[in-house]
């Protein structure tokens, strides 16, 4: 799904329902930098966690407080730079932080450009680790269609269109239904590229 595309779906949400989309997305993306941050001693996972688990407190109104514009400088010290490491690792765990830290921008002052930029992000990474993992030999034309139908990338989009959905069906973010989403986007601890932490 072209960024076009994603925003003309996202255009019949507002307000609180593009937070949680780009909560969701960010949810699934998560797991790509708590495993990289497992194997290399990097950033401090614990935080980014609690971090996340902060925005769908703000989402459900859980009367948790928390300082995000303080925590946008938490998630920037936990980027890693792609300079200073040399491995495909670091690029789905860099992802998943500027998703996190557009994520917290939405929460903040929701945008419905920022919502389809973490969604595109999250379908570029995937993308991305498809053609990282596929055959050299395919011609460009042959890995694109390759991408194109992949299983992953159709699971992604899926995804997308299945919170899309779910968020079109209520009126007010109850905790229930946040926990219910939340629960979805976690899919059993799996990320958008197929690793976990464990």
């Amino acid at each position: 799904m072209s960024q076009w595309l994603l925003e003309q779906e996202l255009k019949s949400l507002e307000g609180w329902k593009l937070s949680a989309f780009s909560a969701a997305i960010t949810e699934r993306m998560f797991p790509n930098f708590a495993l990289f941050a497992n194997l290399l001693e990097f950033g401090d996972r614990t935080q980014i966690r609690i971090i996340l688990d902060g925005v769908w407190n703000q989402l459900a109104n859980s009367g948790a407080k928390m300082n995000f514009e303080v925590q946008l400088v938490n998630v920037e010290d936990n980027m890693p730079d792609l300079e200073q490491f040399d491995m495909y690792g670091a690029s789905p765990a860099l992802d998943a932080m500027v998703a996190l830290y557009s994520c917290i921008n939405c929460l903040l002052e929701p945008n419905r450009s920022e919502a389809a930029n973490i969604g595109n992000l999250s379908q570029e990474c995937v993308a991305t680790f498809i053609e990282v993992t596929a055959e050299a030999q395919l011609s460009d034309e042959e890995l694109i269609r390759f991408i194109n139908d992949h299983d992953m990338l159709l699971q992604e989009e899926a995804f997308q269109e299945e919170v899309i959905k779910r968020l079109h069906k209520v009126a007010n973010p109850t905790p229930a239904f946040i926990a219910e989403l939340k629960l979805l986007a976690a899919n059993d601890g799996v990320s958008n590229i197929g690793v976990s932490d464990d």
